[in-house]
This record gives C-alpha cells, sequence and structure tokens, in this order.
C-alpha cells in the first residue's frame, strides 16, 4: 500500500510538471501536455523496463550463458520467496547493477560487465540480493517510471530552451501576445531540478530498506558493505556514462560530481556501509546468523 500511494504521488507530482511546461503554450498546451502525460504513465507503466534496458544497450543472457550468475541470482531469489528474474548484462567496464520491471513476475536484473570482472561471489550476492529486495519491495515500478517520466520532462525542457531562444514560443490559443521567455527558460531549468528533487524523496529512503533486506537474503551484511565500498571508488575513478533521470535505479549513483553529487538520490555510501556493519555486529554468531 505504501509503494502504491508512492508511486501514485510521483505520478501526479510530475505529471503536474508536464502540465506546467505545457501552460507557457496557453490552454491547448495544456491540455497536450495533460494528454503527453497520460500516455507517458502508460508506457511508463508497461513499457518502462524495456525502455530503460534498451538505453543501456543490456543484452539478455541465460542460465547456459552465465552459470554462475544466475546460480547466484536463483539462490536470492528462492530466500526472498519471488520468481527468478530475467539476467541482462550491460557492456560497460565501469562495475555496477539495478533491477527494474513492474512487479515480481516481470522483473529484471541487469549488471555491468565490470561488475562481474571487479567483485567476488559472496559480493555480487550482496549487490544482487539488494537489487532483488528491490524487486520484493515493489521498488522496481516507482523507479523505472520515475526514470521514464522524469527522462521526458528534461527532454520537454530542452525543447523549451531552444524555442525560447529562437522565438518559438507563447502560442496558445488564449495568448496570442506571446509567452515570456525568461519564464520559460527559468521553468525549462527549474523543472529537471524538480524531477530529480521528488525522484531523491522517493529513492533515498529506499536504498537503506533494501541493503537491510539484502543482506539477509545473501546471508552476509559484510560482503555488501564491502561491495559499496569497492563500487564507489570505482566509479569515482570511472564514472558511468548514464542519464541524469535514470541514475537513481542503479546500487551506486553511476554519476560523479558536479550537480550529480549534489542532486544524488542515493544516501551517503559511508552511511550505508555503517549500518550494514552494524547489522552484522547485532547478530550473536555474526553473519552466518543471517543464512
Amino acid at each position: 500500500m505504501a509503494n502504491a500511494l508512492k508511486t501514485g504521488f510521483l505520478l501526479a507530482a510530475l505529471t503536474v510538471l508536464l502540465v506546467m511546461i505545457g501552460r507557457f503554450w496557453g490552454t491547448n498546451g495544456m491540455l497536450i501536455a495533460f494528454i503527453i502525460a497520460l500516455v507517458m504513465n502508460g508506457v511508463s507503466y508497461w513499457f518502462s523496463d524495456k525502455i530503460v534496458l534498451s538505453m543501456y544497450h543490456a543484452q539478455e543472457v541465460s542460465p547456459a550463458q552465465a552459470p554462475e550468475l544466475a546460480r547466484i541470482v536463483q539462490r536470492l531469489a528462492q530466500n526472498a520467496g519471488i520468481p527468478m528474474p530475467r539476467l541482462y548484462i550491460i557492456p560497460t567496464d565501469t562495475p555496477n547493477a539495478f533491477a527494474t520491471g513492474r512487479d515480481p513476475n516481470h522483473a529484471a536484473v541487469a549488471v555491468t560487465e565490470g561488475l562481474l570482472r571487479t567483485l567476488g561471489s559472496e559480493e555480487i550476492a550482496g549487490v544482487l540480493g539488494h537489487e532483488l529486495a528491490h524487486v520484493r519491495n515493489r521498488d522496481t515500478l516507482i523507479s523505472t517510471v520515475a526514470a521514464a517520466i522524469a527522462g521526458a520532462i528534461t527532454m520537454i525542457a530542452q525543447w523549451i530552451q531552444w524555442g525560447a531562444f529562437f522565438g518559438g514560443y507563447g502560442y496558445g490559443d488564449d495568448d496570442r501576445r506571446g509567452g515570456n521567455p525568461l519564464g520559460m527558460l527559468l521553468l525549462a531549468i527549474l523543472a529537471p531540478i524538480a524531477a530529480m528533487i521528488i525522484q531523491m524523496a522517493i529513492s533515498r529512503s529506499r536504498e537503506y530498506q533494501a541493503d537491510a533486506n539484502g543482506a539477509r537474503f545473501a546471508g552476509d551484511p559484510l560482503a555488501l558493505a564491502r561491495a559499496l565500498g569497492r563500487l564507489e571508488v570505482a566509479v569515482q575513478r570511472r564514472p558511468m556514462a548514464a542519464a541524469p533521470a535514470t541514475a537513481h535505479m542503479f546500487i551506486i549513483n553511476p554519476l560523479f560530481g558536479g550537480l550529480a553529487g549534489l542532486f544524488s538520490t542515493h544516501p551517503p555510501t559511508a552511511e550505508r556501509i555503517k549500518r550494514l556493519e552494524e547489522m552484522a555486529r547485532s547478530m550473536p554468531g555474526g553473519p552466518a546468523d543471517w543464512r
């Protein structure tokens, strides 16, 4: 129920942003923006997972093609009590991973080639446990919807900027006198930032819960803690060519520095590691009691 409310809030908030953008073209513009928002909401629900996987050129692999990866994911899925998700590999050297899909029956997990080369099997299990926690909690629907609609807002905002530069604005049926180019530019700048802030509000709290649940599924919170530390160092050395609208989907923010750091959709990695270490110490028998 909580995630359903969050999804509804996200759709409503980002729809309002789109309609606000359309306002600069008058009543017709608002109507067109609202129709676009409805279409985007439907497309996001049914196809956003495929869109995001395509953005990163993720290739689906079978258990025969990636037997070790499949073995780890199958064990974690059993521990999580969810169906085995589809497996994808992203052709990039930067280690990272994300999960997507509207529900556990339509889920997919994507890992980069760099992650498979960089981490050991226990650390990979910790990362994938985190991602399957998102699947079981149905966070993936929120993530993919946010990515698709925030990306649309960013794209439309860029159109507005170019329209303002070349005088293509303010032609609504109730606004023949023309729009305010300064106001349009301001909205074009602020709308993507507002979309990121909405994503931040929904995404940050999910990560701590996914860390905790993922550690339980994998049976070792310290393995996930080690993986997070190694992934953050790797991303700082070699940031991933990722779209800002989808950065919140990855286990570690694939972007580094600039606005990516200021508007990070992830909580501080050091705090995540600290919480996982505290979880490990809290068990009388250590990590073995998590299995």
